[in-house]
């Protein structure tokens, strides 16, 4: 299976910049693509990037032109980096990774890393 551990998250002023990170480890080949999440209070789970096996990388549109999706492949590690961050943007964020192995299709979840913008 493959695990996930996010880092990066914490306090910062609007305006300003963080960087995410999630380490993957275990059968890392058996992933097809992976993503960033964010859950704010109140509010349902939403998508924010995604990047593929391809290196393909899609975003939702409150976040386009401000955050990018990156990975390094040497160091089985996948980065968000977020600009220009808004208070709308506090939630706490989640790497995902969509594997197949075989026919079997898994989702695997990091912990989560909270971050909070203040005004």
């Amino acid at each position: 299976q493959v695990q996930l551990v996010e880092s990066g998250g914490g306090l910062v002023q609007a305006g300003g910049s963080l960087r995410l990170s999630c380490v993957a480890s275990g059968n890392i080949f058996s992933i097809i693509a992976m993503g960033w999440y964010r859950l704010a209070p109140g509010k349902q789970r939403e998508l924010v990037a995604t990047i593929t096996s391809g290196g393909s990388t899609n975003y939702t549109d409150s976040v386009k032109g401000r955050f990018t999706i990156s990975r390094d492949i040497a160091k089985n590690t996948m980065y968000l980096q977020m600009n220009s961050l808004t208070p709308e943007d506090t939630a706490v964020y989640s790497c995902n990774a969509k594997s197949r192995l075989g026919s079997v299709n898994y989702d695997r979840w990091g912990s989560g890393t909270q971050v909070t913008v203040s005004s």
